[in-house]
């Protein structure tokens, strides 16, 4: 309620340096603005004829023209620190709260112990729970030796949607599947201000470079909860690829033999257990998703009102409101003197 007046304070207040700064080189503009039209002036007239033709300027409504425009400079830093005052309450739940998507899209992932393969599965489940169950913003990572940041938060679930299928196994051309290095790159996409950060990991397992759970066990140090969620079966299969000419044709490692690819599991509960979160596989249809919504709604009901957070009310409209006031006027107000009536 706009009387409501308890904690005020700015939301980004480092915005108040241009309401302070802005105004101060404006007046300095102003100033060598106005010397610069009386010596040009003085260059064309002398100064009983400047005298004269000037004289229904009235330097008092440029000077209250000039301050107008100060003011409103004043207005636009002031609602860009977005002032905050007056408090509602907010309860974090799962369909209005920022989650970051770890896709791994290493050669592994083109396994068909999932159909049509891992990668395709696993993005169609994840296009689908978006759809779905998506109401808050969502971001995706792309990894296997390496990351990416394929989509930052957004809450458009178009350019989400897009960015997640242009995904495939050549989006990161670092071979191998590093967990850990995908773990820090969703972690670094949430805001710090989030109250809670949730990374889904969708991947296979096969942390190569063995970092996985100990970046889980540092970014929970963060706040932030990591659920797995496994692509493919403990049995596994053989990697098929497409060759120069169009046709699949198996994987073989060093030695010539073939490649046999495994959900690992074990792995994936470690990462989950130790950044707060829990382990699902994928399943035929995407169950694992929709047990990963079902996970954190049942922690948001389980934690009763710790969950529940007071947050500003955003006032920024107010000095927005007065900043278009002010440029209207400095725009209808004119610099010639009133006439007056003989």
């Amino acid at each position: 309620m706009p009387w409501d007046f308890s904690h005020p304070h700015f939301e980004a207040p480092r915005w108040l340096l241009l309401a302070v700064v802005a105004p101060v080189l404006l007046a300095l503009l102003q100033r060598y603005a106005a010397a610069q039209r009386r010596r040009q002036l003085a260059q064309m007239a002398s100064p009983r004829f400047v005298a004269e033709l000037v004289v229904s300027h009235s330097p008092a409504r440029r000077g209250f023209k000039n301050v107008l425009l100060q003011l409103a400079w004043v207005c636009a830093g002031l609602a860009l620190a977005r002032p905050q005052w007056g408090e509602v309450q907010a309860t974090g739940q799962w369909l209005g709260e920022d989650v970051v998507f770890a896709l791994d899209c290493s050669s592994s992932m083109l396994s068909t112990d999932a159909r049509p393969n891992r990668l395709q599965r696993a993005k169609f489940a994840i296009l689908d729970f978006v759809r779905r169950h998506g109401r808050g913003r969502v971001g995706l990572v792309a990894f296997a030796g390496g990351s990416f940041l394929q989509c930052p938060l957004t809450l458009d679930y178009d350019v989400f949607e897009t960015a997640l299928l242009a995904l495939d196994e050549k989006t990161i051309p670092i071979p191998g599947t590093d967990i850990g290095r995908a773990l820090k790159e969703a972690a670094q996409a949430m805001p710090r201000q989030s109250q809670r950060k949730l990374v889904v990991l969708v991947t296979d397992g096969e942390d190569l470079e063995s970092g996985g759970v100990k970046a889980a066990q540092t970014l929970a140090t963060n706040g932030v909860v990591v659920f797995a969620v496994g692509v493919g079966s403990p049995t596994g299969s053989e990697i098929k690829i497409l060759n120069a000419a169009g046709q699949e044709e198996l994987v073989h490692d060093a030695n010539g033999e073939t490649v046999h690819s495994r959900l690992d599991d074990k792995t994936l509960q470690a990462i989950a257990l130790a950044a707060g979160g829990k382990y699902y596989p994928l399943g035929a249809l995407g169950e694992g998703l929709a047990q990963v919504r079902l996970a954190v709604e049942n922690l948001d009901a389980t934690s009763g009102p710790a969950h529940t957070r007071s947050r500003g009310v955003e006032r920024f409209q107010w000095p927005l409101g007065a900043m278009l006031g002010l440029l209207v006027m400095e725009s209808l107000l004119g610099t010639q003197r009133g006439r007056r009536n003989n």
